[in-house]
């Protein structure tokens, strides 16, 4: 199979509109209402091609209000952000060859003068998606791509016959890639599990493998070590929570110079074991006029929220909000580093505690009733520098695996763009 692109004389630049469709209308579909088709949710639209198909409904409940696409046509995400991080595929696979899914899908068919997967490699191209993000319109979250955008986009395009040989060698060599990068995640999903599984055994087993041992009486703990002592949390350390300022006072929202944690730290919270500075701050009057209140440095903080159970300690002092959880150490009983590292090792015990259908959440009083496993404070020292310098190791790991994934990305990126662009020799490499 030959890798040389066609000569430019035999490619032709004009605009999609007259090699594909957009948006095809559904009034053409001749089935039964009862007939089951596949519904596509934005969820269920993989960035780099895919359709999650475990949704099936009949058509008449879904005829009405939602998207209508077929087998072969290509789907493009058109709403921010899923348009820019490359949400789009080929369909195949449909319940009865028909699918009906979000509204936020543009959904373009191929004319005979252009080949179905290379339509969607060119919709994956980096020129496909700059250009397109360039014509977006609307304002914030609800910028959308035109569909005169995709009528008006002019490729160069290649004879029918050699875009899919095009095609072909394209599906070799990301099939490749992506196999690369699917170990890479496993690897990461490795990592994380030996993570939790060395953090867990040691806040609840020690250092000390020859250590007798006693029945907890904890599920989550199991047996610990003889010597140490199971209390509740809340008597070794005061529970603070927190609250927000009253958001239609401007005056509370101005000069604000106060760190406050709230779920707009949530990342920062998953990434660091200390919290230096906040998303978003308040002022004296703003604290003065709400439940908040100013706590010292050195607090462990833990989202109760939302996304249960990310936390940190506090370098300096901070207000909460009452989406979390505060811990004020008593350090002749529970050093904060230790505890943080039993946060962080009872993360599935925290989630059993959550409620609430819409947003997961952790009652005071289940907080309350958290008891932990304590080793005496200098053997807790020694916990916590064994944990913190084997979950540094762990990590610098997992930033290696995640920059080779990110470079495999690039390249998968750059060889469809060089490929559908007719720079076909970087395929041979």
């Amino acid at each position: 199979m030959s890798g040389e692109s066609s000569s430019p004389d035999a490619r032709t630049q004009r605009r999609l509109r007259f090699d594909m469709r957009v948006n095809p209308v559904k009034s053409e579909l001749e089935l039964p209402p009862e007939t089951e088709v596949s519904f596509v949710s934005m969820d269920a639209v993989g960035s780099l091609g895919g359709l999650r198909l475990d949704d099936i409904r009949p058509l008449a409940d879904v005829y009405d209000g939602y998207t209508y696409f077929r087998d072969g046509d290509v789907c493009v995400a058109k709403i921010t952000p899923c348009f820019e991080n490359g949400k789009g595929a080929l369909a195949s696979g449909l319940a009865n060859g028909v699918a009906f899914g979000t509204t936020e899908l543009h959904v373009l068919r191929p004319r005979p003068t252009l080949d179905a997967k290379f339509l969607f490699y060119l919709s994956m191209s980096h020129e496909f998606r700059s250009r397109g993000e360039s014509e977006m319109l609307g304002a914030g979250g609800q910028k959308r791509v035109p569909e005169v955008f995709l009528k008006d986009f002019r490729p160069t395009l290649p004879p029918l016959e050699e875009q899919r040989r095009i095609t072909e060698l394209l599906d070799e060599k990301t099939a490749r890639i992506d196999a690369l990068i699917e170990k890479k995640r496993a690897l990461l999903d490795r990592l994380a599990e030996n993570r939790q599984a060395l953090i867990t055994r040691s806040v609840t087993k020690g250092l000390n493998s020859d250590a007798p041992m006693k029945l907890s009486s904890i599920d989550w703990l199991g047996e610990i070590p003889s010597h140490w002592q199971v209390r509740p949390l809340k008597r070794v350390a005061k529970l603070e929570s927190g609250h927000t300022p009253d958001r239609k006072i401007e005056s509370y929202w101005e000069n604000c110079t106060i760190p406050w944690v709230s779920l707009n730290d949530t990342d920062a919270l998953r990434q660091n074991d200390y919290i230096s500075s906040t998303a978003f701050n308040i002022n004296e009057q703003g604290l003065a006029n709400s439940s908040a209140r100013l706590l010292p440095a050195k607090a462990v903080v833990f989202t109760r929220d939302a996304t249960i159970g990310e936390s940190a300690i506090t370098t300096c002092p901070m207000a909460v909000s009452q989406h979390l959880i505060a811990w004020l150490c008593n350090e002749g009983r529970v050093l904060p580093e230790f505890l943080l590292a039993v946060i962080y090792g009872m993360t599935g015990e925290l989630k059993k505690l959550t409620n609430g259908s819409t947003i997961s959440t952790i009652g005071l009083a289940d907080v309350k009733s958290i008891r932990v496993a304590l080793p005496p404070v200098e053997e807790q020292r020694d916990i916590v520098e064994f944990v913190f310098s084997e979950i540094e190791k762990i990590a610098s790991i997992a930033a290696k695996v995640r920059t080779s994934i990110e470079q495999l990305s690039e390249y998968r990126d750059a060889l469809i763009s060089a490929a559908v662009t007719g720079n076909i020799r970087s395929l041979n490499s």
